[in-house]
């Protein structure tokens, strides 16, 4: 894959494939959890909701491996219940897509998690009203989407990025972690003035800050200056 390539990239699976054995086991986790945030309002079981919010909280350390396997066991119950039920109170892809979320972490697992949530537009609660072409349009989208949350989190393997510790000033530091712990990813071009402000001319970061495409949990910029891997 080119520099070229990775950045046009409308699918997350070839850029999965690329980093092969280069992704840390938190990135993996996170950007599973930003698929399925992603499509957060087709999962609407609290326990699916809650088992994301604890996968972001355990990869941090801030669940204990009890808390972690307490929440898989919940999201399991989710997805079984979602078998079959009826398309207007369950959404069975979705439900699945969390669960996978708790597996050890490689390209298979995270690509399961990516098909479950882009084939959520085609389940029957999603597609009803309209025609293939729609559907089919939706769900392209989506997986748009999730090569843009990719590279939201795995930031461009062909540049290496540094800060420069001048950078961390106290509102840059208080941005970044406020950001990072409320998902407050509106505030992204605030950081981008406050970094500017303490002399970050480096543009992918700001560029990146300031841009269009979704933040996550994991988001490169935020952890690069948060000092997380």
């Amino acid at each position: 894959m080119t520099e070229v390539e990775w950045l046009a990239c409308a699918d997350p699976t070839p850029m999965l494939q690329f980093l092969k054995g280069k992704a840390s086991d938190r990135k993996l986790r996170l950007f599973c959890c930003g698929c399925c945030r992603s499509i957060w309002h087709l999962i609407p079981d609290t326990r699916s909701r809650s088992a994301v919010n604890t996968v972001e909280r355990f990869v941090d350390g801030q669940a204990t491996v009890d808390e972690f396997r307490g929440a898989e066991e919940l999201a399991l119950q989710a997805e079984e219940e979602s078998n079959g039920a009826e398309a207007e109170t369950m959404t069975e892809t979705g439900s699945a897509a969390v669960s996978y979320a708790f597996q050890t972490m490689n390209i298979h697992t995270v690509q399961h998690v990516v098909e479950f949530a882009y084939s959520e537009f085609a389940c029957p609660a999603t597609m009803r009203g309209l025609n293939r072409s729609a559907i089919d349009t939706r769900a392209d989208e989506e997986r748009k989407r999730q090569a843009c949350i990719f590279r939201d989190i795995f930031d461009n393997p062909f540049h290496t990025m540094s800060v420069d510790p001048s950078w961390l000033t106290s509102t840059v530091a208080a941005l970044a972690e406020g950001i990072y712990q409320e998902h407050a990813f509106d505030r992204m071009p605030i950081l981008a003035d406050a970094l500017q402000d303490a002399g970050c001319d480096n543009a992918d970061i700001l560029n990146h800050c300031r841009g269009e495409s979704p933040h996550v949990r994991g988001c490169w910029v935020v952890d690069l200056l948060l000092g997380k891997a």
